[in-house]
């Protein structure tokens, strides 16, 4: 199963179990999403349960909150997560405190499903990653997942959450696992173990990292596409790392990432976002501030630049092989 068929998967499976789960944005009812990610959800479920909206993501965030003040699971799509910031105000002001300016007597369980990150040749304005804007709101949770069944489990702790969740999906791995190599054929999740997901119900709690290779050299942390670069690079180079795909970044599993570098002395942080201000940088004060007495190098971090997104420049910017490669090698000298 690919990630979109996992994620449309889970909200089948959801606006079945609970009739309060609505599906709403721009083309998600009879076209399906951009992506087709909603691909049938309205032929089954009707029209006032998954239908369009106009072009307005603060309409579409805003009703939403609304809808989920009044007791509906609101599930909205921003088609790409570079058009999510005319919504940012009513994230920010309204989901993010409705239950701490109630006293929690309301809550807000809305998951804003975001598409977010490069490799598609989207340019500036489809590429961007925007995450660390939203672990920097406190009230609100925020989901990465990296392959097809973490999709869907994820999505389906995200759509029972009882507060707002925003759930990015990395748009590279839709329909495969992608290595960093663009010149090279692209992947399908076919005969993927991470593409192995059960039919029906089941949720991967929020908050819980996965370590997708136990190694002694060093600690890789990533989350989306970069979980795939990332693994890819450590085979090339032949080090014994240890890979933390970190699944959630809030609430993040600090425990894993604290354990693992204690373990192994040494860090290595790899994101797509620019890199200041990026979320390697809260990541990096946490591993010092938990693990700096056992840290056998200084904690290196490999990210995107600190510019827009570059359409002709894409694989420059792009934290691929090379730029990991090298980031390995100064770890594994110091």
């Amino acid at each position: 199963m690919s990630m979109i068929q996992a994620i449309n998967s889970a909200l089948d499976v959801m606006m079945a179990r609970d009739g309060s789960v609505v599906v709403l944005g721009e083309d998600v009812g009879y076209f399906g999403g951009v992506f087709r990610v909603t691909a049938g959800l309205q032929e089954k479920f009707g029209k006032e349960r998954c239908f369009d909206t106009p072009i307005s993501e603060c309409g579409i965030i805003g009703a939403s909150i609304g809808m989920a003040a009044y007791g509906l699971r609101p599930v909205p799509e921003i088609q790409f997560a570079d058009y999510i910031y005319p919504g940012l105000d009513q994230i920010i002001s309204e989901a993010a405190r409705i239950r701490y300016r109630s006293a929690a007597d309301f809550t807000c369980p809305i998951t804003i499903r975001v598409p977010f990150g490069g490799g598609i040749f989207g340019g500036q304005t489809h590429s961007q990653s925007p995450e660390s804007l939203f672990t920097h709101i406190s009230g609100i949770k925020t989901v990465v997942p990296s392959n097809p069944r973490d999709a869907k489990g994820l999505l389906i702790a995200a759509m029972e959450d009882n507060d707002p969740v925003i759930f990015m999906e990395p748009k590279r791995c839709y329909n495969g696992p992608f290595d960093g190599y663009y010149d090279r054929p692209a992947k399908s999740w076919a005969n993927h173990p991470d593409a192995e997901v059960d039919e029906g119900y089941y949720r991967i709690p929020l908050g819980q990292a996965r370590v997708v290779e136990e190694g002694g050299d060093l600690t890789v942390l990533a989350y989306g596409t970069m979980v795939h670069v990332a693994r890819q690079v450590m085979a090339e180079h032949g080090v014994d790392g240890e890979l933390i795909d970190l699944r959630t970044l809030v609430p993040l599993d600090i425990e894993t990432i604290e354990a693992s570098v204690r373990k192994t002395g040494r860090c290595l942080i790899v994101h797509e976002a620019t890199r200041t201000s990026g979320f390697g940088a809260e990541l990096s004060a946490l591993v010092q501030e938990r693990c700096f007495y056992h840290l056998e190098a200084p904690i290196e971090r490999v990210t995107g630049f600190d510019t827009p997104y570059p359409h002709s420049l894409e694989w420059s910017y792009f934290p691929g092989p090379i730029r990991i490669g090298e980031a390995l090698d100064r770890l594994m000298r110091d």
